[in-house]
C-alpha cells in the first residue's frame, strides 16, 4: 500500500525516487532508459552499469525520478515491460542497508546473487545444483535473449537465496570457481 507523500523532509528517509532497473538488453544504454522512464515523469538521471574489464554491460541500471510517486509509477508501467525484446525487472531501490517492497510477482527474499561469466551452456538446473550445495535455492534463472529466431545465454543469472547465510556462503564459496571452463563472477545483486 503506498503511504501520502509530504514533503521531502516528512518522507520516510528509506523512500527514495531511486528505481532499479533489471535484465537489461546488452545494447540499451543510459540514454534509452531515460527516454523510457520519461513517459512516468521526470527523469533527473539514468545510468546503465557496465563491467569495468570488458565494458560490457553487466544487464542492470538505475534511474532516479524527479519524486518519489514518480518512481512508483514508473515500477507500476515498466516491470514486466519488453525493451529490446527482454522482460524488464523494475522495482524501487533503497538506500544501502534499507529493505524494500519487491513486486508480489518477484521473490520476496532479498538475497538474491548475480552469478557471471556463464558459458553458455548452462541452465537453471545447473545454477539450482551448483547453488543447492550451499543452501537452499529459492529461484535459479540465466538470463537469455531471443536472436533470430532462438534463445540464446546471455552468460550471466541470478540465484535467490533462502537465508542470508546460505547466501554469504554461496558468494564466498562459488565466486571464481570454475563451471564448464569458465571462472564465475558472482556478486550480491543490490535490491
Amino acid at each position: 500500500m503506498l503511504t501520502p507523500l509530504g514533503s521531502l523532509e516528512e518522507e520516510d528517509e528509506e523512500c527514495t525516487p531511486n528505481v532499479y532497473v533489471g535484465n537489461l538488453h546488452y545494447d540499451v544504454v543510459s540514454e534509452d532508459l531515460t527516454e523510457l522512464f520519461e513517459q512516468a515523469g521526470v527523469v533527473e538521471f539514468s545510468e546503465g552499469i557496465y563491467s569495468r574489464g570488458t565494458g560490457q554491460s553487466r544487464g542492470y541500471g538505475f534511474v532516479t525520478m524527479s519524486t518519489v510517486k514518480e518512481a512508483e509509477l514508473a515500477v507500476e508501467m515498466f516491470d514486466g515491460f519488453k525493451l529490446f525484446g527482454m522482460p524488464l525487472i523494475v522495482h524501487k531501490a533503497a538506500r544501502r542497508g534499507a529493505r524494500v517492497e519487491t513486486p508480489s510477482h518477484q521473490t520476496e527474499s532479498p538475497f538474491r546473487i548475480y552469478v557471471g561469466n556463464l558459458s553458455l551452456q548452462v541452465d537453471d538446473s545447473w545454477l539450482k545444483e551448483l547453488f543447492g550445495k550451499h543452501g537452499k535455492v529459492v529461484d535459479a534463472r540465466v538470463v537469455y535473449r531471443h536472436r533470430g529466431g532462438t534463445w540464446s545465454s546471455q552468460g550471466f543469472g541470478f540465484v535467490t537465496m533462502a537465508t542470508e547465510k546460505e547466501t554469504y556462503d554461496a558468494v564466498y564459496a562459488l565466486n571464481k570457481q570454475i563451471l564448464a571452463g569458465r571462472a564465475l563472477q558472482i556478486h550480491f545483486e543490490p535490491l
